[in-house]
């Protein structure tokens, strides 16, 4: 539950990135305005839930590859904790495969990093307003869904992926094996095979050298 809060007061905002120095270039820009005042910082899932619990900010702006991709995990657990707390999904990954999944996990918007800082504060008072902010392009696309008109085919068939194929998908691609994707997941070897199976599957490959190609050439593609 959000704290309360005078109309005096600055909105308390935590961000929650696993890069210390965009964590910084963040917070400068969210702490330049008056209405608004970064609280907390957290590098890892269970920094972030320590500190939301302490803070109870009013928005928290989670980096969906946090850790591989347990930002999506994390907006889901803290939605699970508090149904209102107001969250802002902010990746560098695209918005065509993440910004849905996002508002499925819980977030109220979806910003691209490269977006510029008045974007970004934009879209935090956006949410802090109980609005949706997403870009025009998603915007279009989720209301094309809605209408029955989004019957088209995935612009990538990743976007036909779980988000647990897809996060095996992220991690086979920064070169982790069967066993360390496992061990990180906490799943069974066993699980994971059955994952990179449906990634084979969904992605139409036809062997494990060409999945871990893709997994390696997508990632990198995401990075850029």
């Amino acid at each position: 539950m959000a704290r309360s809060k005078t109309n005096s007061d600055p909105y308390q905002v935590m961000l929650v990135d696993d890069h210390p120095m965009l964590r910084r270039g963040v917070a400068e820009a969210i702490n330049s305005q008056a209405d608004l005042k970064v609280v907390a910082e957290a590098g890892t899932m269970q920094e972030a839930f320590k500190l939301v619990s302490e803070n109870k900010p009013d928005i928290v702006i989670i980096d969906v590859s946090l850790d591989g991709n347990n930002g999506l995990e994390l907006m889901k657990q803290l939605m699970f904790r508090d149904a209102e707390v107001r969250m802002l999904a902010y990746s560098m990954h695209d918005e065509q495969i993440y910004a849905e999944r996002a508002l499925r996990a819980g977030a109220k918007g979806y910003l691209m990093k490269q977006e510029p800082p008045e974007t970004l504060l934009n879209a935090i008072r956006t949410v802090l307003s109980g609005k949706i902010h997403l870009s025009p392009a998603i915007s279009d696309r989720l209301l094309g869904k809605l209408v029955g008109a989004g019957q088209t085919t995935p612009a990538s068939p990743v976007e036909s992926l779980s988000d647990r194929e897809l996060e095996v998908l992220h991690l086979l691609g920064q070169g982790m094996t069967t066993s360390k994707i496992a061990d990180k997941l906490c799943l069974s070897v066993k699980t994971v095979e059955t994952y990179r199976e449906h990634l084979k599957q969904k992605l139409h490959l036809q062997s494990g050298p060409e999945l871990l190609r893709y997994a390696i050439e997508w990632s990198l593609a995401q990075a850029t």
